[in-house]
């Protein structure tokens, strides 16, 4: 990797926190400039706005969630223990990136405002939701999921119950919500979603 993309993926990656903790508007330059080192020319170098770095630190802090979400699912044999394996990374690694879950931040800080951090809010959401889809119809091929279960409504389900958790974690400042949401999604999966041993 040549110096120029290094710098800037240092600036990415020290510029995320900020973005995720104060939100778009509520981020200083000045606070980019002390967490980075840089001047803001040197800042505006790589990025041709302050909305093209939020949009870049947005990603950034969002494939690192997502890949903490799913670390080593990939081992699990059993699509309903990947499930519950992923409901449980969700609630143990929350701070992977300081201010909490990206795609809550993001959602709630553009949702009238910025529309290019939106559309990435919104992209994210599409693929995590995707991603729950393809795992839990590829469950249902291979007979671990109950045939009649609808994976699009399962994969909102889980990511609106966790999410939500999140913001009542947030607010209250106690896990009782998350260990509630972990404790019914793992009940649910359980009892409705996993098919019948043969």
């Amino acid at each position: 990797m040549r110096k120029g993309e290094q710098t800037r993926q240092e600036i990415i990656r020290k510029a995320a926190p900020i973005f995720n903790q104060r939100g778009y508007d509520g981020a200083a330059l000045s606070d980019l400039m002390r967490a980075t080192g840089l001047e803001k020319g040197g800042i505006y170098r790589h990025f041709s706005s302050k909305e093209a770095l939020a949009a870049e630190a947005f990603d950034y802090a969002w494939r690192e969630t997502l890949d903490a979400r799913i670390h080593d699912l990939n081992t699990i044999p059993n699509t309903v223990d990947r499930l519950k394996q992923l409901v449980a990374n969700f609630v143990e690694r929350r701070g992977i990136i300081p201010g909490g879950c990206p795609l809550l931040n993001t959602a709630v800080d553009a949702d009238d405002g910025n529309s290019v951090l939106r559309e990435r809010a919104r992209k994210a959401l599409r693929g995590w939701r995707s991603y729950l889809i393809s795992m839990i119809r590829a469950g249902i091929k291979a007979q671990e999921i109950r045939p009649r279960i609808d994976a699009k409504k399962l994969a909102t389900l889980i990511i609106s119950s966790l999410e939500g958790a999140i913001m009542v974690y947030r607010l209250e400042r106690t896990e009782e919500a998350l260990r509630a949401v972990q404790a019914h999604l793992d009940s649910y999966l359980e009892t409705e979603v996993r098919a019948p041993s043969k």
